[in-house]
């Protein structure tokens, strides 16, 4: 089969002739159709983070396909079966985490395109009990970028607090926040974007803000309390940024929470007086779990969800990294295995 390779950190892909895996017990073989690129599988393949990923490694936690092949003890798919292979590859299943509905932060957790083979191939084995079905009425392309970029965002607005009718901010409109945006407006929420230029605050709107703040133009927080006479509810950060992060904690109200997602490479200081004093709580969200992802795959198919998608070859992937690495994306960008 056809694979994206790589073999050292921070090298180019090799476009590779390789072996399609063999299926084991409690697996199943996705015939891949489409795998999203997310910015964590360039920094799988720079070795940017201190748990590396596996030598040599097909990347890719975005990979949407068709069952081919069922191994042993796989009773709930059945080959045609449309599935995705998320970032959450497989989890223990026993452990507190695990069995208190957080799967996401299993110890023993296996991940897609990091720790074992992804997306960026012909076909993928995978774990039969984390794969997620495609809902009808969602193309591959479609579906693709919601198994990472899409599930992300939904769950940080989920473990936000934040009800209905409430203030939340999306702190960039990009890849992500422009997904964050769209799930927020589902949700029933009162959305602010912050992000910077006219191109930006076009899309913001379109997908529904009340208001776009230009972080360039003025300080958001400032511009917050003038709009609402108080903070938001919750301020989800996408943005991969300190200033960011600074400006979307002092946006926060009373009993608020500010929800990290980015990774930017800084620390992040906390005023602990403030914190307290205020009550706001400070949330890590990673991913989400097999239910949040089909709640959010429901979204999508409902149409009430689409990201803004790029389609290219699979042979394109180091000019896309380039093209990621100069902040050149707008949108998400999709490998389309069945484009020539």
């Amino acid at each position: 089969m056809k694979a994206a390779v790589t073999h050292a950190f921070k090298t180019p892909l090799k476009i590779e002739d390789v072996a399609i895996p063999e299926v084991g017990s409690k697996q199943v073989l996705v015939h891949i159709k489409a795998c999203g690129v997310c910015h964590t599988d360039l920094h799988a393949c720079h070795g940017d983070w201190p748990v590396k990923p596996k030598l040599p490694l097909i990347p890719g936690h975005e990979g949407v396909g068709e069952i081919t092949q069922i191994g042993d003890g796989v009773t709930h798919l059945k080959v045609g079966d449309r599935v995705g292979v998320p970032w959450l590859y497989s989890a223990c299943g026993y452990c507190d985490y695990c069995l208190e509905g957080r799967e996401t932060l299993c110890l023993d957790q296996q991940n897609a395109g990091y720790s074992v083979d992804g997306g960026y191939a012909e076909y993928c084995v995978a774990a039969a009990d984390y794969v997620v079905k495609v809902p009808e009425g969602l193309s591959y392309v479609e579906a693709a970028p919601i198994f990472c970029a899409g599930v992300t965002t939904y769950k940080a607005l989920k473990v936000s607090g934040a009800k209905p009718g409430d203030w939340v901010s999306i702190v960039g409109v990009g890849g992500l926040g422009h997904l964050a945006v769209q799930y927020a407006v589902a949700m029933g929420f009162n959305v602010i974007g912050v992000d910077t230029g006219a191109e930006k605050m076009r899309l913001a709107k379109d997908l529904g803000v009340a208001y776009f703040i230009d972080f360039k133009e003025c300080a958001p927080e400032e511009k917050i309390q003038e709009l609402l006479g108080t903070g938001v509810q919750a301020a989800v950060v996408t943005a991969v940024s300190k200033v960011g992060f600074d400006s979307a904690y002092r946006s926060v109200r009373r009993g608020g929470a500010c929800v990290l997602v980015g990774l930017p490479p800084d620390e992040l200081p906390i005023p602990i007086f403030d914190t307290v004093l205020n009550g706001v709580s400070i949330i890590g969200s990673i991913v989400g779990t097999r239910r949040d992802l089909q709640e959010c795959l429901d979204f999508a198919a409902l149409g009430k969800v689409k990201a803004i998608i790029q389609e290219r070859k699979l042979e394109e992937i180091n000019e896309i990294f380039d093209e990621m690495l100069n902040g050149e994306i707008a949108g998400r960008i999709v490998v389309n295995m069945e484009k020539n």
